[in-house]
């Protein structure tokens, strides 16, 4: 169990550590400074949404499940056709997998949570 509840908080945070590789691109643009810096911060949106959206299913999976589901489907529309296959298995790869991760979590804890069995006593229901 806990090692399926470790899982996809820790692939959730390599994930948020490399989606934000890519906002490291702005300073080799020769912008200064500032601009850099503003540059930066925009491209770090993305990041900071992910980092919400994993904060929200750190503690109730069942949002983790739908949001990177959600996440994972959007990438692939919106970009459908303009990148090479490698770049939807990259980005939309590691969201699918979350979702599947945080719901076999979300229903591992239903299951415990029905029995009595959860060690840890605590429900992760949106109305806790």
């Amino acid at each position: 169990m806990r090692t399926l509840y470790w899982a996809p908080r820790i692939l959730g945070i390599a994930f948020a550590v490399f989606i934000s590789l890519f906002a490291l691109d702005v300073f080799g643009e020769g912008n200064g400074f500032r601009e850099a810096m503003l540059g930066f911060a925009i491209h770090m949106i993305p990041t900071a949404l992910f980092v919400v959206l994993l904060v929200l299913a750190w503690h109730w999976e069942w949002i983790g499940a739908t949001a990177f589901l959600a996440l994972g489907a959007y990438y692939l529309v919106s970009t459908w056709g303009r990148m090479h296959w490698a770049a939807y298995a990259t980005i939309s790869g590691p969201l699918f997998l979350l979702s599947v991760l945080f719901l076999l979590n979300w229903l591992q804890r239903s299951r415990l949570d029905r029995t009595g069995t959860d060690p840890d006593h605590r429900s992760h229901r949106l109305d806790t």
